[in-house]
């Protein structure tokens, strides 16, 4: 049966105590070869009045010399012998003393990686609200901890517009499908039901399906939106925005809304379909949420790095904080204009795929003004230029 893993401080306190030991035993070896170096180098003999090992005999025959040589040798032997055993125990005990300290500064310095894992094992969906709050100076972990509490604040952001979204996405499926059982089930509990009854009870169901087919139309719109990755092809807006104004011409003389096209070049890079469905959402609303016998323009432009596309339509007076709300999902400001809420949402969704900005202004005299702001490309030398339609100038 295999034990736990060696901890990362395990691992440090032995490479400590492995660097100590080797370091260790590296000096004391060049002491010990310099201590013996001087021993043999008539420095201790000198001082005891006895001539060193090896050196020459004097011109004077001293009987018992070969007794002195060996006294001598002896002195050395046991002074390096005794020095190699102290130097030995010193460098055992210092390395032990060394793999403590080892141990306790790994430990030390390592408390922040625990803060980080136990943070991290108590977080869950229900919980994106900790925070592990390092203090210290700003090193490596202090670092990797604001990085973890990022992290978090984001993942935390996303949960609470995922859990708002799909509670206003199931109240939203929920209603057209009550709509359609309270139907069936008023036609299935007459018996003797009408074929003109029958008949009024299949148009109520099938415009209900309508409804729930355009939510799940829109409510994948913004999950593709959401998920672009960034890719495209050069596009210019004003042929883009140009299309969209002549599909809904027709919608605006209706709700007697006057359309003021300035559309000039605007190339950027993008997927044509989101942006052409996001200028369509714009312009949609602008529609809807109009007054009779107002004003709708539509004015795209290239301002150096960037181009904009602004919308700007008539319509009842709307507050600043009511304006910033409206890019989130199934917000509306009421129900008379119908449409789901979405329209913003998909329009802010597209703009950041595409690295660009979204801000929404209240007109003063009524309605709203939508600013996008996308990163400009350089024209394609092959442009093919389609004249506007007359009705719309």
């Amino acid at each position: 049966m295999r034990g736990p893993a060696p901890t990362i401080r395990l691992r440090l306190t032995v490479l400590y105590g492995l660097l100590f030991l080797i370091t260790g035993a590296v000096l004391l070896t060049i002491g010990y070869f310099l201590v013996r170096s001087n021993i043999r180098g008539h420095h201790i003999f000198r001082a005891l009045g006895l001539r060193p090992p090896g050196a020459p005999p004097p011109f004077v025959h001293v009987p018992g010399d070969g007794v002195i040589r060996a006294v001598q040798q002896q002195i050395e032997n046991d002074a390096l012998k005794r020095l190699l055993a102290e130097y030995l125990l010193a460098l055992g005990a210092m390395t032990m003393v060394a793999v403590g300290t080892g141990w306790l500064l790994a430990g030390r310095a390592l408390r922040p990686l625990r803060d980080i894992t136990a943070t991290a094992r108590r977080v869950s969906g229900e919980n994106l609200g900790e925070r592990i709050g390092l203090v210290g100076p700003a090193d490596e972990l202090k670092q990797l901890a604001d990085t973890f509490d990022g992290m978090l604040e984001r993942l935390d952001a996303a949960f609470g517009s995922q859990r708002h979204f799909v509670a206003n996405a199931s109240h939203e499926l929920r209603t057209p499908l009550a709509i359609m059982r309270t139907e069936v089930d008023v036609a299935l509990a007459d018996p003797d039901a009408s074929a003109g009854e029958l008949r009024s009870m299949g148009e109520a169901v099938r415009e209900t399906i309508d409804r729930c087919e355009r939510l799940i139309e829109s409510l994948l719109m913004l999950a593709r939106s959401e998920a672009a990755a960034g890719r495209g092809e050069p596009v210019d807006l004003a042929a883009l925005a140009a299309d969209c104004i002549t599909d809904l011409h027709g919608r605006a003389q209706v709700a007697g809304v006057e359309l003021r096209p300035e559309l000039e070049p605007a190339w950027t890079k993008g997927e044509p379909a989101l942006l052409e469905r996001m200028i369509a959402n714009l312009v949609d609303n602008g529609i809807r949420h109009n007054v009779p016998g107002g004003f709708l323009s539509v004015r795209t432009r290239a301002e150096g790095a960037r181009i904009s596309l602004v919308v700007a339509n008539g319509g009842p007076r709307i507050s600043l904080e009511d304006a910033h709300a409206l890019t989130e999902p199934f917000r509306r400001l009421g129900r008379q204009g119908g449409g789901f809420g979405l329209g913003l949402s998909i329009v802010e969704s597209v703009v950041k795929a595409h690295g660009g900005t979204t801000r929404i202004t209240a007109r003063a005299s009524g309605g709203l003004e939508v600013r996008v702001e996308l990163p400009v490309v350089r024209q394609p030398s092959i442009v093919v230029v389609s004249q506007a339609s007359p009705a719309l100038t």
